[in-house]
Formats: C-alpha cells, sequence, structure tokens
C-alpha cells in the first residue's frame, strides 16, 4: 500500500479552503492531515501534523504565504511548498519561488491541476501554472533583451519619477510643482521618455510602468 502524501491547507478564505480540502480527500493517495488560516498557524501546526507538502497562500493576514515559507524553507527543509494565489504578479511569484516554494498555483485552475501539481513537487520537480510559466518567460525574454541593449529602456531617476506621476494622471503644471521643476523640462522629460521607450501614447506609458512595477493598481496584492 503506498503512503499517502499528507497536505497542510493553508488559506485565510474558509470557504475556499473547506472546498479544496473536500476535492483534495477524494484523491486516494492524498491525506489533507491540517488547516491554516494564517502563516502562524502554519507554522504551529507543523509539528504535530508533519505535513509532506503545503498549500500555501500567498496572502494572509498576521504572517504571510511569503514570509512563512522562508521560515518553513529554512526550519524544515524537507517539507515541499507550493504557492496558491488569486494574483499573477510577477513580482510576487519571484518572491515566494525565491523564499523556497517549489510551485506555483493559481485559484482559478481546476481540481486535476492542483493533484497534478502536488504529484509534480511531491517527485522533486518544479510545477507552475501555464500562465505563471509564461509569465515568467516572458519576463526573462525581456531582461535577456535588455542585457543585449542596455542602452535601451533606460530612464534616468528622475525620467522615471515624471513616468511615475504622468502614469497617475498628474499634468504638467502639477508635475512641476511636486518635483521643484519648470513646466518646460517637465515637457522635455516626457519627450525623452516618449524616445526611449519607443511610446507613442499614455496607454503605452501606463503599460510600461505596471510592468516595471512603478505603479500598482491593486493596493490589496
Amino acid at each position: 500500500m503506498n503512503k499517502k502524501i499528507r497536505i497542510l491547507l493553508a488559506d485565510d478564505h474558509k470557504i475556499f479552503l473547506d472546498g479544496l480540502k473536500d476535492l483534495l480527500i477524494k484523491e486516494e493517495n492524498f491525506s489533507v492531515i491540517a488547516i491554516a488560516e494564517n502563516g502562524l498557524e502554519v507554522l504551529e501546526l507543523i509539528p504535530q501534523s508533519q505535513p509532506d507538502i503545503i498549500i500555501m497562500d500567498v496572502t494572509m493576514p498576521g504572517l504571510n504565504g511569503i514570509e512563512a515559507t522562508r521560515i518553513i524553507s529554512k526550519k524544515y527543509p524537507n517539507i515541499k511548498i507550493i504557492a496558491l494565489s488569486m494574483h499573477s504578479d510577477k513580482r510576487i511569484i519571484s518572491e515566494i519561488l525565491s523564499a523556497g516554494a517549489r510551485g506555483y498555483i493559481l485559484k482559478e485552475c481546476s481540481i486535476s491541476e492542483f493533484v497534478q501539481g502536488i504529484k509534480t513537487v511531491m517527485e522533486e520537480n518544479v510545477y507552475l501554472t501555464p500562465k505563471v510559466s509564461t509569465i515568467l518567460l516572458e519576463d526573462y525574454l525581456r531582461l535577456r533583451n535588455e542585457a543585449f541593449h542596455p542602452q535601451e529602456n533606460k530612464l534616468s531617476p528622475r525620467e522615471a519619477e515624471v513616468l511615475k506621476l504622468l502614469v497617475e494622471g498628474k499634468n504638467t503644471k502639477k508635475i512641476a510643482s511636486e518635483l521643484s521643476i519648470s513646466k518646460n523640462t517637465v515637457d522635455t522629460h516626457r519627450r525623452n521618455i516618449m524616445d526611449k521607450l519607443g511610446c507613442a501614447n499614455m496607454a503605452e506609458l501606463t503599460r510600461y510602468a505596471l510592468r516595471e512595477g512603478l505603479v500598482d493598481l491593486d493596493e490589496d496584492l
């Protein structure tokens, strides 16, 4: 008889947590041995529950999933961790993978993908939801392109400040006042930013600023 995989689930949304538990326990080789609603509960439950793998929500109150993952990876290196989130923000993905997670699954995925992710990570591999894999690949290709063209897409600190304020919807007069520079200087920075980034309008500038993390439209991440 195969040894069951001992799973600890951590998520601060109880309805989602209970639903996921009910689905996973239907799998023959899975055993959900504990559930937690924040990172501190996860740390408290590990000694008594001894999980093989933790499905860890990224954004939880108290101790979030990223910090909990960092602690667990150092203290319990044999425990596998799969990050769980509704967000596909590349900074969050990179941060929790760097903290020690071996996988990243979006909450929108099917139960079959959860099952596949758990099995993959338990086999000492990494599992990423396809959408997440695409995001990381695109970011890698962008960074590689910048490495080959080091003078392109580079803004000075002042230009980055102006770009951020432009994307926030501030006009030339307000930007000039906030940065203590003239309106003509703001216009010059705007033209230089457009030229350096190859952007023709504010929509393109906004996409660039969001991609580079200069502004964040979702403060609840």
